[in-house]
């Protein structure tokens, strides 16, 4: 009996072991769950990411649309510094700019707020598949030109005659481009005599730079991104006084008025004013009436009225223009002309204007003709002495050889000698006649 109970052990130990492999097989060994065959769609990008172009504070959108993503999930990447933005719809980034929208589980947009220059790259759109699936797209923040305070010239004074470089720098992206012009729209004057209304380079050389460049100039920069922006730098170029005398020698008739001018330049502006031979400074007021007009940026004209002239009126006028750079003048020589000279060329004019139209009248008129021709015909001495008057005027002006010589010419050669002195003073106004205009050529001297 006893071994009987102990065969029963061993059987049911036995069995104990077989159920137990049994369950050992079906855990290792588990029953694959069948899964139908439209649910295992690879996801794929239905377009490639646009690229986006905006400028510096405006937002930014990139958008990832994806088909058939099913459980997978979409993340946005900064790439150049392999920073997760967002997956899904939850913003991973402590940016608090960034930003995730999706429409319809397909559409993936990332929006950047108030973009800035440091935003600019490439982005990834990825699905964790396995493989991952990724596609890239490109953010450029464009930038609107800005004019560095430095190395950008300021305004500058120089002395004339040296080298200047006006400088101007921006910034911006695109990289923007200079262009120099000058506000008042005068060309600008290249080292190679050439002249320009505007020139691009961010340096403006000017070598041995004269008066005439003095002004402000325009630095303006733009890259193609409103607005453009500029900056006016002056350019200030100091020189001495410089004087210009068209009429040295201008003749009046005592008693009479007379105006006597001089161009100055000079930058520092200068100060004018005018004197006798002697050095005395004619004094304002009276007869003497003294004005400046300017005439421009360093141009100034210098007038002196004497009303009315006596004999201590006749003689040397110097204009005078002084400034910190120094000091000059210019001569006028103001001489008398006897009265008796302007009256005979007033008779002169007069019988010479009434020959002119009694010949343009001739056919109308022909009897008033006759009796013009006849008064001169009857008339000769009165004729010839007319003439000795201009003669003995020319003499007070130019000496005796002058009228010595008229007197032994003909009739007809007086005339022709007297004739330019007749137009010389019938050009003159109120009884004042420039010697430079009668019978001297006309003289310019620069004093420097």
């Amino acid at each position: 009996m006893q071994l009987n109970f102990c065969q029963c052990r061993k059987q049911t130990c036995a069995l104990n072991v077989i159920l137990l492999l049994i369950l050992m097989s079906q855990q290792c060994n588990p029953q694959r769950v069948e899964v139908p065959a439209e649910v295992i769609v690879d996801p794929k990008f239905s377009s490639p990411i646009v690229n986006m172009t905006a400028p510096v504070g405006r937002d930014a959108f990139l958008t990832c649309v994806v088909q058939d993503l099913g459980p997978y999930k979409v993340a946005w990447l900064r790439v150049d510094t392999q920073t997760i933005l967002t997956i899904q719809n939850h913003v991973i980034t402590k940016n608090q700019r960034i930003g995730i929208a999706n429409s319809e589980h397909k559409t993936w947009t990332m929006r950047i707020k108030d973009i800035k220059e440091s935003d600019k790259g490439w982005y990834m759109c990825q699905i964790n598949t396995d493989p991952m699936k990724s596609q890239m797209g490109y953010l450029d923040v464009v930038v609107p030109p800005d004019i560095l305070d430095y190395p950008t010239s300021t305004d500058m004074v120089v002395r004339e005659g040296s080298n200047v470089t006006l400088k101007c720098a921006a910034t911006g992206s695109p990289e923007p481009t200079i262009t120099w012009r000058r506000e008042s729209g005068v060309p600008i004057e290249l080292a190679t005599g050439e002249e320009v209304l505007s020139i691009e380079g961010t340096d403006l050389v000017i070598p041995n730079v004269r008066r005439h460049h003095m002004g402000a100039y325009l630095c303006i920069a733009s890259n193609g991104v409103p607005p453009s922006v500029s900056k006016r730098i002056t350019l200030v170029v100091h020189f001495p006084p410089m004087i210009t005398v068209q009429n040295q020698l201008i003749g009046a008739v005592e008693g009479k008025g007379v105006t006597l001018d001089c161009e100055s330049e000079a930058y520092p502006k200068s100060i004018n004013y005018w004197t006798r031979e002697r050095g005395e400074i004619v004094p304002p007021g009276g007869k003497y009436s003294a004005n400046v007009t300017e005439i421009g940026g360093y141009r100034n004209s210098m007038r002196l009225h004497i009303n009315p002239l006596t004999q201590a009126e006749f003689g040397s006028y110097r204009c005078v223009a002084k400034n910190s750079l120094g000091d000059t003048d210019g001569t006028i020589k103001l001489y008398r002309i006897p009265p008796n000279a302007v009256n005979y060329v007033e008779n002169f004019e007069a019988r010479h204007k009434g020959k002119k139209r009694t010949k343009s009248s001739e056919s109308h008129h022909p009897a008033r003709a006759q009796e013009h021709s006849g008064e001169d015909m009857e008339n000769p001495g009165k004729r010839k002495a007319d003439l000795s008057l201009g003669a003995e005027s020319i003499d007070s002006i130019y000496g005796n050889s002058a009228a010595g010589s008229l007197r032994r010419q003909d009739l007809g050669g007086m005339l022709l000698l007297l004739l330019p002195f007749a137009v010389a003073v019938s050009l003159a106004t109120a009884g004042v006649i420039r010697a430079t205009q009668m019978t001297l050529p006309p003289q310019t001297l620069t004093h420097v």
